[in-house]
């Protein structure tokens, strides 16, 4: 009986991986073609029958993005404006979320609903009205008007994780704290803010993938070349007679790289934070 129970577990998680292993390679397979198509020649895209494995290998595509397109200047302008939302959207979530999390104030109720409410709508309804907003102030074609809508886009979710991740942190800490000295204000910059660590790197992440990834505001938001982010000039190699596969393929892995390597080095704190703000205690 026992033998038979056990045979059975081989057999059950057998198929469970192999279940696995197939859902994975359907899921990746598409990322190993966009890095196979950036290392082959141009010639070789369309080639029948495919293969996985370039042959001959080059790295023509990767050298056109640096000689022949000004990729430079779409990367330093994606860091500038994802850096300096990501920092601006952690430290007021940071606050909002503390705040809601610690304090029972008139009105808080209806703060969180408004936040959750802004989550259910895509944001491109919002982008005639952001767009007017930015022509009103002088802000089309600028970082800060970037910045400002991607900082819009993050703050309402990275609240409610740190809100979640706040709740998770006995509030005896804060009043232990008060006891030893400290006003509100240091007990939550010396003692809080330490232990929420995790949370703000999770938040950062959050926020760095959400504004490194999107197009379309970058799009309109900005009209001359030297202004536009990465999303937006991948988009320009595809033209109305041509679409340079190779070299789109080749600024795609370049623009994972950041995000991936982010992920990996920091997808513990991710996971962590999120099954954290899950349970209320």
């Amino acid at each position: 009986m026992r033998k038979s129970k056990f045979k059975h577990r081989n057999v059950a998680g057998a198929g469970t991986y192999l279940a696995l292993t197939g859902v994975s390679s359907v899921i990746l397979l598409p990322f190993f073609w966009m890095i196979s198509t950036a290392f082959r020649p141009a010639e070789d895209t369309f080639n029948i029958p495919p293969t996985l494995i370039p042959n001959p290998f080059t790295v023509e595509a990767f050298t056109n993005l640096w000689t022949n397109y000004p990729f430079i200047d779409f990367f330093r302008n994606s860091l500038i404006i994802v850096l300096s939302a990501t920092v601006i959207s952690i430290v007021f979530s940071c606050l909002a979320g503390y705040g809601a999390s610690r304090f029972k104030f008139a009105g808080r109720g209806a703060f969180l609903t408004f936040l959750l409410t802004t989550q259910m709508f895509p944001t491109i309804m919002l982008l005639v009205p952001i767009y007017r907003v930015m022509i009103t102030y002088g802000l089309i074609n600028t970082h800060p008007g970037l910045i400002l809508p991607y900082i819009s886009f993050a703050i309402p979710f990275c609240t409610w994780m740190m809100m979640g991740y706040f709740d998770t942190i006995p509030k005896t800490l804060d009043e232990s704290a008060c006891i030893d000295g400290c006003n509100s204000i240091q007990a939550f910059l010396l003692v809080i803010v330490p232990l929420a660590l995790p949370g703000l790197i999770a938040t950062g992440i959050y926020s760095f993938i959400l504004g490194w990834n999107e197009y379309m505001f970058a799009l309109i938001l900005t009209s001359s070349q030297s202004m536009r982010t990465v999303p937006v000039g991948i988009g320009m190699l595809m033209s109305e007679n041509r679409i340079l596969y190779n070299d789109m393929m080749a600024a795609s892995v370049v623009a994972g790289v950041p995000v991936t390597v982010l992920f990996l080095l920091l997808q513990r704190f991710l996971i962590g934070n999120l099954a954290a703000g899950a349970v209320k205690q």
